[in-house]
């Protein structure tokens, strides 16, 4: 240091102004850092109330003026109100849909079940010969397709909108699988067995799970032929317990096991027998929204197993 006032050091000397206005930019360097700091905290302070408003579903636009907001916050701020707007419209069309489905249901449910009544009383008259009992019947047919899917299509609605919710527990696998009906098979002569199950339990929806394996036991049945055979049977494993029904039908290519749960698929092999291609497309949907997962595996003329897993306590 020199003692006329400036500064020295390492060769160099520097006058005093020289040292005041670098000591005064410093200053001010570290003024500016502090406010963008502070500036900067607020604002995302800002951005995380926003934020945590929208996943709370509690934000309000009146909350916020434009005015008061950075680029970034106009921006957040925009993106939250377009997505509350499209909140309420995706609310309005689900109670579109719900009231849609009800009238649907409510509407086809009386002028079928006539149809099948007026047919039947048809059918019972002497004096019709063998065409006309051959067209009542192929009617009484169309009319029962019409039913199931009109069914069908209303159950799977009612799940895709969220108007029925599928509320899992803990339910015995064992009474699920007593409580499948067999007479379709019976009446086609095939061999419908359920093998021992032990008193395991698993979380689902019972009577949505009834459904859906009540969809794939019937599409067992009915590309099974007569004289063979369709088996349920039951697994336990650690986290899953898996459901298998198996039967000895016509079978299918691997590739067409994805297909086969998309809505209203028909596999060219059986495109002469009955069904709309909803089935299982219901059944995937219900297994899935419990926490499940079904597998297929298959062979041409060698049958199929749908395995059906169904999630275990703590899952």
């Amino acid at each position: 240091m020199r003692s006329d006032g400036g500064l020295s050091g390492f060769g160099v000397t520097l006058p005093v102004s020289v040292v005041f206005v670098l000591a005064v930019m410093l200053f001010l360097v570290m003024l500016a850092a502090a406010v963008t700091y502070v500036r900067t905290e607020r604002l995302l302070k800002r951005l995380d109330g926003m934020l945590d408003s929208a996943i709370c579903h509690t934000f309000r636009e009146e909350q916020f003026t434009e005015s008061e907001l950075s680029r970034l916050e106009t921006k957040m701020y925009r993106f939250l109100s377009a997505e509350k707007t499209i909140g309420r419209q995706r609310e309005e069309e689900r109670n579109g849909v719900k009231s849609l489905v009800s009238d649907i249901s409510h509407q086809t449910k009386l002028p079928v079940s006539n149809i099948l009544l007026y047919t039947q009383l048809l059918r019972e008259r002497e004096d019709l010969d063998g065409t006309v009992q051959g067209i009542l019947s192929q009617m009484e047919n169309q009319a029962d397709k019409l039913a199931f899917l009109v069914s069908s299509l209303v159950k799977a609605s009612r799940l895709e909108n969220g108007i029925v919710e599928v509320r899992r527990k803990e339910n015995s696998v064992k009474e699920l699988l007593e409580g499948l009906d067999g007479t379709a098979a019976e009446k086609k002569g095939i061999a419908f067995t359920v093998g021992e199950v032990t008193d395991v339990t698993a979380l689902f929806d019972r009577k949505w799970t009834e459904e859906a394996l009540g969809n794939m036991v019937d599409n067992a049945v009915k590309y099974t032929p007569k004289g063979g055979a369709v088996r349920i049977s039951a697994k336990e494993y650690e986290l899953f317990v898996r459901i298998d029904i198996a039967d000895t039908g016509i079978g299918m290519d691997e590739g067409e096991t994805a297909e086969i749960f998309r809505r209203f698929y028909r596999s060219p092999a059986v495109s002469e027998e009955k069904g709309v291609g909803i089935g299982l497309y219901l059944a995937r949907e219900i297994i899935t929204r419990e926490g499940g997962y079904i597998r297929v595996a298959s062979k041409p003329g060698e049958g199929s197993v749908f395995s059906v897993f169904l999630p275990r306590r703590g899952v």
